[in-house]
This record gives C-alpha cells, structure tokens and sequence, in this order.
C-alpha cells in the first residue's frame, strides 16, 4: 500500500497532495499572523519571561519576513536572569522555525529545486541534527531554507525541534549574557 510518502537514500519525501496544502496552508497562517502582529508586540514587554518567548515565537514564525527576534534575547538579559531570558527566547525561536518545516513537509513548492537547495536537502538527510544545529546557533537570517529542507526531506518533528532548539539556545543564550553586561536593573 503506497501511503504517499516515500523515502529514498537521498531522504527526498514527496508528500500527498492534500498533506501539502494542508502544511501550506498552516505555515501561510502562521506567518500571515505573525505579519498581523507585528505592531502590537509591545503589549507583550509588560509579561517578562512569557513576553519574551511571544515576541520570540512570532519573530521566527514569519518566513523571511525578518522580525528582531535575536534582539529579544539580548533586551531580556538586560532586564530579565540571563540564562532564562535566552532559553525562553530559544524555545519560543524553535516554535516559531516550524513554519519553515511545515512548508517543506508541504513539498518544494516554497523553494524550488536549486543546486544549492538539492545540495542542502542532500546535506540535511544524512547529517540533518548537526546542521540544524550549526545552522540555528549562528546569526543566519537563511534558516528558514534549512526548516525547508528538514520537512522537504522528511526529518522527524522532534528532531527537528530539538536540534533548533539546542542551536537557537546556545546563540539567544549568548546574546542574553552579553544585554546582562550592557545593562543591569537596579531596583
């Protein structure tokens, strides 16, 4: 029985027509209100840690479209512990990646089918947790292409969002550190 979904050496899935809209259609959501958002994120200063992931949620659900998530990060170590400032920031950043999984779980509608994205789906199929991760711990405004190419090659959801996870910690971690030495409340 052919389920749709099939999986070759190279990892390449291709997805069941009605799964690719239906991935589509909830990245395009997600990223539709992330845009609508974007002008209200101050309401969300007042809710500390929580603020801190919303903003970080919705700045890394928008696909190209870039929004000053890393800032988050690096403002809430400044007003906020470091370490939990940046750990929030990192799992509101790893939510909000799932867009760009999404959209590649929907099929290569989104980034067509480039050298150099034939080249990263071939990379993220054999060695797709230490990419992501390498890739989510570096100031890299191209992640999205990376969650792509996770979904487009059928990478498992929690693989997925732990080694964003892992990656986005060790970077918004840092930038949190660094906003607790630029400037330390004192209350």
């Amino acid at each position: 029985m052919n389920s749709g979904i099939s999986s070759g050496k190279t990892g390449t899935v291709r997805s069941h027509p009605g799964g690719a809209l239906v991935s589509i259609a909830a990245a395009a959501g997600i990223v539709a209100g992330a845009y609508l958002l974007r002008g209200s994120l101050r309401q969300y200063e007042q809710l500390g840690y929580l603020g801190i992931f919303l903003i970080s949620l919705i700045g890394n659900a928008t696909i190209v479209i870039p929004l000053p998530a890393p800032l988050i990060a690096f403002v809430g170590g400044s007003l906020y512990q470091a370490l939990p400032a940046g750990l929030t920031a990192a799992a509101g950043a790893a939510l909000g990646e799932t867009t760009g999984y999404l959209a590649g779980r929907g099929g290569r509608v989104m980034a067509g089918s480039s050298d150099r994205f034939r080249r990263l789906e071939k990379l993220m199929a054999q060695r797709g947790f230490i990419v992501l991760f390498i890739l989510s711990a570096i100031p890299n405004p191209l992640f999205d292409l990376a969650g792509i190419a996770a979904g487009s090659v059928g990478m498992p959801f929690r693989k997925f969002l732990w080694a964003t996870f892992l990656g986005k910690s060790v970077k918004f971690v840092t930038l949190a550190y660094l906003g607790s030495l630029v400037y330390v409340p004192t209350n």
